[in-house]
């Protein structure tokens, strides 16, 4: 027995590596001392073979291979799923890769595991090896066939960004007292800041902290500092718990309400007036986007509510309101018009009665309408309208409403009973309202902003790696400025994730366009809704993302890549 050592012995084997030596050198000195013989064959095995039974062959003394050979060497039946031996030879075609080291004689279960992961990964690299580089690699797929100095327009609430770069972001960190107060001013001014295309000492440019501070404003209603008020769809889990002395007062539902349709009512005067670009009402159910006329390449205003439902969509046409599904080629009773808008509620029940009364005729004419039991007309109404159910709460059911029609979209979300929650830790609290300029009774607040060195390994020993993360409501606006600055301030070179609120994504669907707008005009006449003017002329933009929305963005030597 060993004597204990406080200090680390290369030597020292755990006991199941002791116990392996020692029946590897038992079965070494075994089959050195005598070779391999038959062992005569039980009596039992013997009546079998007379009586005439096929059986396998008995094993040999020799090894567990069969015969009297040499033993095989004993695999790891969990090494592939299919348990069968992996073939030695490469295939002539595929790529050649350096053959991993023998194992030493001795490894521990982790090793082995640790091995096998390598034998069937090969491909796989260490966690070490991962931050070699600072941008997001991508596939050719991924990649857009034509780089571009600007970024696609994306329309989708982000929750989260992760800026990284070789360079620090410190800059951004413990703005000064006069430099914030001097960002605040900038945003309630829409004053035009425009950087250097590259900033050698980001640190000591004042210009650039108020900028940022600047970029990371927004305005929010209702505010309430101890709930997270967006996003709202499946956020029930997030505001368990807390207080809500709303949810069994009616009272003070009905004030909250109030406040709620007084500024709601206020973001649409501004959006009509062009004084605000667009905004978000959060729903816990849905969102809608506004957009003021001359965004999107779009004419009019427009709103694109999702998710929606049959339900919703019901609704709304009994209200008036013409909408169209854009993701969506009706038929039927459902078509739509050359306008891009659905038919109204009297005509579709006129054709689907029509259709009713076709669809029995033929009993008629052979006598039996009497014999068999026609179906129901709610029955005849729900198989029609199947298709309108399997679209629900999905993209495709995205609902656009254009012109005019989004004042009656105005006065049916403020009138309707099913906008608030009437259960749940949702109870009676009124939707978000998200808008990049002020408005009344909105509230102004900040994105949080976090900046992090770490050190990562490399080739050549160490290297620094610098993040900056973004949280909250990051709005268009937000990401195109937030983009413009680290441009200048990180020299034309950074990654980033995006991380969107998925059920806003589908905003970035292309709209039917009626006529080519001049953009020069749509400029002008949108000079004073608060954005910069490279913001404006991108949200001026027709988007192309479909129902997909930015990802992963790349800009090196001030070109940018890009992933949805």
């Amino acid at each position: 027995m060993a004597l204990s050592v406080p200090c680390y012995s290369p030597s020292f084997r755990k006991p199941p590596e002791v116990v392996r030596l020692r029946r590897k050198r038992a079965r070494s000195r075994g089959a050195a001392a005598s070779p391999p013989r038959e062992l005569p064959e039980p009596a039992a095995r013997r009546a079998a073979l007379a009586a005439g039974l096929h059986l396998r062959p008995f094993p040999a003394a020799g090894g567990r291979g069969g015969g009297g050979g040499p033993a095989a060497a004993r695999r790891n039946p969990f090494a592939r799923l299919d348990n069968r031996p992996r073939v030695a030879a490469e295939p002539p075609d595929g790529p050649a890769r350096e053959q991993p080291e023998a194992p030493g004689p001795f490894l521990d279960s982790n090793q082995e595991n640790d091995l096998l992961w390598e034998e069937k990964f090969p491909e796989r690299t260490t966690v070490t090896e991962l931050p070699q580089t600072s941008h997001v690699s991508f596939s050719e797929s991924d990649i857009p066939s034509s780089e571009n100095t600007e970024l696609p327009v994306d329309w989708s609430i982000k929750t989260r960004l992760l800026f990284t770069s070789s360079q620090p972001f410190t800059w951004a960190d413990h703005l000064k007292a006069q430099e914030e107060a001097q960002g605040l001013v900038q945003h309630c001014r829409a004053t035009e800041v425009t950087l250097p295309k590259s900033i050698q000492d980001p640190k000591l440019s004042t210009e650039l902290r108020c900028a940022f501070q600047q970029s990371l404003i927004y305005w929010l209603h209702p505010a309430l500092s101890w709930l997270p008020l967006f996003p709202r769809i499946g956020a029930d889990r997030k505001m368990a718990g807390k207080t809500s002395p709303w949810s069994n007062d009616a009272t003070l539902q009905h004030v909250l309400m109030s406040d709620w349709s007084v500024s709601f009512t206020s973001l649409y005067n501004l959006l009509k007036t062009k004084l605000c670009p667009y905004f978000y009402v959060c729903t816990y159910q849905f969102t809608v986007l506004f957009r003021a006329a001359g965004l999107a390449g779009s004419d009019l205003i427009t709103a694109l509510i999702s998710p929606t439902t049959r339900g919703l969509r019901e609704a709304m046409r009994n209200e008036g309101i013409e909408f169209s599904l854009p993701l969506i080629k009706e038929s039927g009773y459902k078509k739509e018009t050359a306008s891009g808008t659905s038919l109204g509620y009297g005509e579709e029940q006129a054709i689907s009665d029509d259709d009713e009364e076709e669809s029995f005729s033929w009993l008629e004419e052979m006598g039996v309408q009497d014999k068999i039991k026609k179906p129901d007309i709610l029955s005849i109404k729900l198989r029609k309208e199947k298709h309108e159910v399997q679209m629900d709460h999905r993209p495709e059911s995205v609902v656009l409403v254009k012109g005019m029609n989004t004042f009656t979209l105005l006065n049916f979300l403020i009138n309707c009973k099913s906008l608030v929650a009437t259960s749940g830790p949702q109870a009676g609290l009124p939707p978000t309202l998200l808008s990049p300029v002020a408005f009344r009774g909105a509230t102004m607040q900040i994105l949080k902003a976090r900046s992090v060195n770490v050190k990562t390994q490399a080739l050549s020993g160490y290297r620094d790696q610098f993040s900056l993360e973004i949280t909250g409501p990051i709005m268009p606006h937000s990401l195109h400025s937030l983009t413009m600055l680290l441009k200048s301030s990180q020299s034309g070179s950074f990654s980033a994730v995006l991380y969107p609120h998925e059920p806003t994504a589908v905003f970035n669907i292309c709209l039917p366009v009626d006529k080519v707008l001049d953009m020069e005009a749509v400029h002008k006449e949108l000079t004073n809704c608060g954005l910069h003017p490279n913001t404006l002329e991108q949200l001026s933009q027709i988007p192309l993302l479909g129902k997909s929305s930015l990802r992963n963005v790349v800009l090196r030597d001030y070109i940018y890549n890009w992933r949805s």
